[in-house]
């Protein structure tokens, strides 16, 4: 099994963009969730239309891939992921080209690396999608699944050919693109009174339909470290811990907070403790969210998670565990 060590990751995009385009990002390229509260802000769509990291089965449901934005509206289900690369892009056959100039004072180091079409990608996450509402008796027509790629950074430019894709929205587009979703008050009537085989458009039914599957899709699962880090993957178990996913959705870990009390419980001769607390899924009370369970364990057991993008799993101490929020 791996150790925690140097698989920290920040939990922003899962783009599977090449070190050179990710690594030397701008501070102005926005992050996955800047990009969602600019998507909120610019299209008006309720919450419950706009979702991120969806995991898909694909049509043999022997795997997941997560698509970054789902944006539900009538004309269609917008099935978006987002990049943050920079450099130049282009396409070669079945893989793309991201080109990156890195100049200094004496010289000019020029980067390019192959990656995997994001748009097949994207559309075949968007099938797969489309598969899942049928398997789950909420048959959508395929021509509405939208796919897009959407490039955060100012400094992506895309090559001439590339930017005739309309399924392709550049930074400079971006705007543009969200506020496309805004739906006049005419448009809005129209869609109540015209049946959806005849509009072309999703009934407010089948809208309902597939909100209530997309609900019922699966996240990562979410660690966050006392340090400050975050981990998305699998969350795999603990030997002291026994719970029900379905029924929990949270996980709060909760350690000594002085050395002296830590230090104490070595000369006593104990393991110093963690109580865990967990907590129901979707029940809030006036007072917070309701407490299913409560144990201790100590404070050298590990959780043991698969970091997304990783091969094996991790060993994280639950001493180093602020809370672990748990997908359906």
């Amino acid at each position: 099994m791996l150790q925690l060590g140097s698989l920290f990751t920040q939990f922003h995009l899962s783009s599977g963009a090449p070190e050179s385009a990710q690594g030397q990002s701008p501070l102005h390229t926005q992050t996955l969730p800047d990009f969602l509260q600019h998507v909120r802000k610019l299209t008006g769509l309720r919450k419950e239309d706009v979702y991120c990291n969806l995991r898909i089965p694909d049509k043999f449901q022997t795997s997941k891939d997560d698509i970054n934005v789902v944006v539900l509206t009538g004309k269609g289900i917008f099935c978006i992921d987002v990049k943050p690369w920079r450099g130049t892009v282009s396409a070669h056959n079945q893989n793309w080209h991201v080109q990156v100039k890195e100049e200094d004072q004496n010289f000019t180091n020029t980067c390019i690396e192959q990656i995997e079409d994001p748009l097949k990608a994207i559309t075949t996450k968007a099938a797969n999608l489309c598969d899942h509402l049928k398997r789950s008796e909420v048959p959508v027509p395929q021509s509405l699944f939208l796919p897009r790629v959407i490039f955060l950074s100012p400094d992506c430019e895309l090559d001439e050919e590339l930017k005739k894709r309309r399924e392709l929205v550049s930074h400079s587009q971006i705007d543009n693109f969200l506020r496309s979703f805004r739906e006049g008050y005419m448009a809005w009537i129209s869609d109540a009174l015209t049946p959806s085989w005849l509009s072309g458009h999703l009934s407010y039914r089948q809208m309902e339909s597939v909100r209530e599957v997309l609900r019922r899709v699966g996240t990562w699962d979410l660690v966050r470290l006392h340090c400050g880090k975050q981990l998305k993957g699998d969350y795999q178990g603990c030997q002291y811990i026994a719970l029900n996913r379905q029924e929990t959705d949270t996980l709060e870990f909760s350690r000594l907070k002085t050395l002296s009390a830590d230090s104490l419980w070595a000369l006593l001769g104990h393991v110093p403790q963690v109580t865990v607390k967990m907590y129901k899924r979707g029940s809030h009370g006036w007072l917070g969210k309701s407490l299913s369970a409560t144990t201790t364990i100590p404070s050298n057991t590990c959780v043991i998670f698969r970091i997304s993008g990783e091969e094996s799993d991790a060993k994280i101490p639950a001493n180093t565990i602020h809370s672990i929020t748990l997908s359906i």
